[in-house]
């Protein structure tokens, strides 16, 4: 086997997914040395479909905003429904603090993902595909990275910092045992796409439905090409206790929510293929190291249900450019950056965190699908559902005061209280290991 002689950079970048392309065009333009280890090739399939109105602006800053318009589904909003019954309930993003803040998109992640890793090659980061970072080994002076390529030879390179961005590959955390399991939440998911899906009627069509089950919820994102993304995210139990063919044990779930299953009863399964994967929650004790930075899901991930994914993962390349920036400098004030890049990782999750924690009890499913602006409380919702984190004291105001309401509900109706929370500490204590196929989610 061929090793390569180490060769030299500021940044090695593990993982070409959003978070690690946007990092690197970010420091590629402030005239850093950047190379960015994918290990697979793009396009590469790839769930996270639905955006938020915050990363139009990400996108902008980076240079790709025509490109999303391009591939893109227009997104105004969401709907919510039940596990049954008619009731429906339709919220828009512009409903929050911001209007401006209205609209997003639904990608194809294979489009939108290629599109950043081949836009940070242009801004002047050297990309490689096919290369599997094998080792990572700090010092003093920096790292020494050694990455698998395809044709069985390795690579070297020896860098000042080191970025991971490898999504739940999570390799840094794996290396410093720093990953743990979310003991709060503990969730699966079963999913597929579908040719000729039913959707929403004119402006909403593009909109994302959110449907409770007895398990769990599903997400019914339309994309641009004609295809629907459909998915179901369930405790862990459930996909455990599965006892026949996944493409049988997904339509019998769909099933469940007689809305849903009428919109793609109809519908062909794209390739006949139904997919699988396991706990979708971990976080990392940290983030930062005097030589390297965890961004993304190489950090932490919870849920997919606000399809906060992306947007976290760009913001946390924004800004964690700023703090690499500081380190290569050598900068006195890196120490303190460092620490307030910490809490600001643990923080941003933290404001959809709360609601996912809660996404299944009844008292939030009620307030989501009778939405009231009492002490602007839906405002609130609407504007962090858009991805709005940084609006200021109304939106902060107005959040704090949703949950009054929620806590104010769940005390007045204390029986069905206790069975949610009861139900939900149920379902976490189920770690055990899922049998099936399983494949990477959200990057």
């Amino acid at each position: 086997m061929r090793v390569d002689e180490p060769q030299a950079c500021d940044v090695l970048v593990i993982g070409g997914g959003p978070a690690g392309s946007a990092i690197s065009t970010l420091l590629a333009r402030k005239g850093r040395h950047v190379v960015m280890l994918e290990k697979d090739h793009h396009p590469r399939f790839h769930i996270g479909e639905s955006l938020l109105p915050g990363s139009v602006a990400q996108f902008e800053l980076l240079g790709v905003r025509e490109e999303l318009d391009r591939i893109g589904m227009p997104k105004f909003g969401i709907e919510f429904v039940p596990p049954t019954g008619p009731q429906r309930s339709y919220v828009e993003f512009a409903e929050g603090w911001n209007p401006r803040k209205g609209s997003a998109w639904q990608v194809r992640r294979s489009e939108m993902d290629e599109i950043l890793f081949r836009h940070a090659g242009k801004e002047g980061a050297v990309t490689l595909e096919g290369a599997r970072v094998r080792q990572v080994d700090f010092d003093d002076g920096g790292a020494d990275v050694t990455a698998q390529m395809e044709d069985g030879s390795q690579r070297r390179w020896r860098a000042r910092f080191v970025v991971d961005a490898s999504g739940r590959d999570t390799v840094l955390a794996n290396k410093f045992k720093t990953k743990e399991r979310n003991t709060r939440h503990n969730s699966t998911a079963l999913f597929g796409h579908f040719r000729g899906a039913r959707r929403l009627p004119g402006r909403r069509e593009g909109n994302i439905s959110i449907c409770w089950f007895q398990h769990g919820w599903f997400w019914f994102i339309p994309l641009a090409d004609g295809t629907t993304s459909v998915g179901a995210v369930c405790w862990a139990y459930y996909l455990k206790a599965r006892d026949k063919p996944l493409k049988d044990y997904f339509y019998d779930t769909l099933k469940m929510c007689p809305e849903l299953y009428d919109r793609v009863k109809d519908a062909e399964l794209v390739d006949d293929a139904v997919h699988a994967t396991g706990n979708f929650s971990y976080f990392s004790t940290r983030a930062t190291g005097e030589r390297h930075l965890m961004i993304g899901d190489a950090y932490t991930f919870i849920d997919p249900m606000f399809s906060s994914g992306v947007f976290l993962a760009l913001q946390n390349a924004i800004e964690g450019a700023d703090l690499v920036d500081k380190a290569l400098d050598q900068s006195a004030e890196y120490d303190a950056a460092r620490a307030a890049r910490e809490q600001r990782m643990r923080e941003m999750p933290g404001d959809y965190s709360w609601f996912i924690y809660r996404a299944t009890n009844p008292t939030i499913r009620d307030m989501f699908m009778h939405p009231k602006n009492v002490f602007k409380a839906k405002q609130g919702l609407l504007t962090l559902l858009a991805a709005d984190l940084d609006h200021g004291p109304d939106f902060r105001r107005s959040l704090f005061m949703f949950k009054v309401v929620y806590y104010f509900i769940a005390v007045m109706h204390p029986r069905r209280t206790w069975r949610g929370w009861r139900r939900h500490r149920n379902a976490i204590r189920d770690h055990g290991k899922l049998r099936g196929e399983t494949i990477q989610t959200e990057g």
